[in-house]
């Protein structure tokens, strides 16, 4: 067969293939159903178990007519199309597994149809069209792989850092972050201000309204630390009811007005009966350069006054 000839019948099958886009999205749907190799596709309506499919058949389509490996680069369209689709399967409930087996079976149908229509190709030809149909499938499999697996590190890279019941940095991925700034405070010459935060009769809590209760009480005063604070500073769950924060390039007046925005959020939650009313805190700050210029000399500052304002809430 000619050059001329080749580029007429793939350009043929891939028209074929494209305007068969929806049958064989169809077609792989009942591949999965078919002695249970998806079982997660049984939970969703057609709409829903279509998915991009007859998006990616079309794609490949044009793959056998005009490769360009530049299609299914990091960044581009039909990539990230194929990781948004990795990622609403998973939120369906598929594995991972079940998303690479969801493509593996499309390439299966594909090469049905294909096969159906061989006789218009030479044998040259099939195996152009069975290696193209291969590389892009397979660009996509490996796309809604990298996608599960860039969810699941960024996951466990949060869960690492982060206190599971309050969402909070935990106690030592908090004094990282302080010590951190704290370097670049000492390079820059800036100010830091730690508060250092525990709540006032939360053991009455926990023994009056119960434990449940304790930790939604911690949530709700977490959150208003988080919604008070600026997108450069940062709390943390010291242990039990403790909470400190940190702010950047902050004045002796900084750490009192977030204390005030918490405060002020706290009543408001009071007020609308989302929590106790006996929930209050006590506070103790600390500034570095002028009072500490390390983190435990900060933390003790802080620990200090926030000890002498327990002790003026109880006089």
């Amino acid at each position: 067969m000619s050059v001329r000839a080749t580029a007429q019948a793939l350009a043929e099958l891939a028209s074929s293939i494209q305007a068969h886009a929806w049958d064989l999205a169809v077609a792989t749907v009942e591949e999965g159903l078919r002695d249970d190799q998806l079982p997660s596709l049984q939970r969703l309506g057609r709409l829903g178990q279509l998915g991009d499919m007859p998006t990616f058949i079309a794609e490949l389509g044009r793959e056998l007519v005009a490769p360009e490996p530049e299609r299914l680069r990091r960044g581009s369209p039909l990539a990230a199309q194929a990781r948004d689709h990795a990622r609403e399967r998973e939120a369906l409930g598929f594995a991972p597994r079940d998303v690479v087996t969801e493509l593996l079976l499309l390439r299966r149908v594909l090469w049905r149809f294909v096969s159906e229509r061989a006789a218009q190709l030479d044998a040259e030809d099939v195996l152009v069209v069975e290696r193209r149909l291969n590389d892009t499938v397979d660009r996509l499999v490996t796309e809604c792989v990298v996608a599960y697996f860039d969810r699941a590190t960024s996951e466990l890279a949060h869960e690492a850092r982060h206190d599971q019941l309050t969402g909070l940095l935990h106690h030592q991925a908090f004094v990282r972050g302080l010590e951190h700034e704290l370097e670049r405070a000492r390079r820059y010459g800036h100010g830091l201000a730690l508060a250092f935060v525990d709540l006032d009769r939360f053991k009455e809590i926990n023994d009056t309204l119960g434990h449940p209760e304790g930790d939604r009480v911690l949530q709700k005063v977490s959150q208003a630390f988080r919604d008070s604070l600026r997108g450069s500073d940062l709390a943390g769950r010291m242990g039990g009811d403790e909470i400190a924060a940190f702010l950047v390039e902050a004045d002796e007046e900084s750490a009192p007005r977030l204390l005030a925005r918490v405060q002020d959020r706290l009543d408001e939650l009071i007020e609308l009966g989302e929590l106790p009313a006996v929930c209050a805190f006590s506070a103790g700050i600390a500034f570095f350069p002028t009072e500490a210029t390390d983190a435990d000399a900060l933390f003790r500052v802080a620990d200090a006054r926030l000890y002498e304002a327990k002790r003026f809430r109880r006089a």
